[in-house]
């Protein structure tokens, strides 16, 4: 294959702190939620991050997309640190990265109808004709299996429908970066394996790195091409989806996986 591509985006020592509840008597205690993690992933690449409630890990991810402020470390995205980093750079990073939540129906606009949602993205960026929105719209609903539904509102899709509008609205504009965040935990097991095999598609076809947060190591099976295991804000280990759930070195990884009666679900 050549050379190993530079990475799209990295954390380098990333901390991020918390502060708790503090009461008249005592002040707020912090809590340190990442601890110094470094992670790249790469063009094109699908890194799942997995762990426990608790482990870091989607702190890690909304980290990585400026959503929420270090207390060490920095984030490169295509070589260049986001801190301090120029109105333009950190334009071009928030354009270039997607976020999908874990709930559908709480992310998106119950007054909305669903082409106006998954259409959102296109406000920003290279302007747009009416009609050449109107037409990426339904060229999005068609591939993610909604077409049609385009005038129908949130409440009238089942859960994995509405989890496709929240792909769509993260893919269409075709970012660079998608943060997954728990994306298919809400779901019941079939449609969880409809949309992870439609997120991996996507993937592929459009060619965005990801990184897959999540508790389910089945899911990540389906989808990954490495894994990261956090544990209490630390990366315990890390290698190939093959590497580490076939020969898991970490005992904190044995127990996900132990913890994980669906992990068949990539046969």
């Amino acid at each position: 294959l050549g050379e190993v591509a530079s990475p799209l985006i990295e954390a380098k020592n990333v901390a991020v702190t918390f502060s708790g509840a503090g009461n008249m008597f005592s002040a707020a205690e912090k809590k340190l939620a990442v601890k110094g993690v470094s992670l790249a992933v790469r063009p094109g690449e699908v890194v799942a991050v997995v762990g426990g409630s608790g482990s870091g890990k989607t702190t890690l991810g909304r980290a990585m997309l400026g959503l929420l402020p270090l207390s060490g470390g920095e984030v490169l995205f295509r070589n260049r640190t986001m801190t301090g980093a120029d109105k333009t750079t950190a334009r071009d990073y928030r354009l270039s990265c997607q976020l999908v939540f874990q709930d559908p129906y709480s992310s998106l606009d119950p007054r909305q109808k669903i082409a106006d949602i998954v259409a959102e993205p296109l406000r920003h960026g290279p302007a747009l004709s009416r009609a050449e929105k109107a037409e990426r719209v339904r060229d999005m609903l068609h591939e993610v299996g909604l077409a049609g539904l385009g005038e129908r509102y949130p409440h009238a899709l089942s859960g994995g429908q509405r989890q496709r509008v929240a792909i769509a609205r993260a893919v269409i504009r075709n970012p660079a970066f998608v943060v997954a965040d728990e994306p298919v935990s809400a779901l019941d097991m079939t449609i969880q394996k409809q949309v992870l095999d439609l997120f991996r598609k996507l993937q592929e076809d459009h060619g965005f790195a990801c990184m897959f947060i999540s508790h389910d190591l089945g899911a990540v099976s389906r989808v990954a091409d490495r894994v990261v295991v956090m544990q209490n804000g630390l990366i315990v280990e890390e290698g190939s989806v093959g590497a580490v759930l076939d020969n898991p070195q970490h005992a904190y990884t044995r127990a996900l996986i132990e913890a994980t009666p669906t992990l068949g679900i990539a046969a």
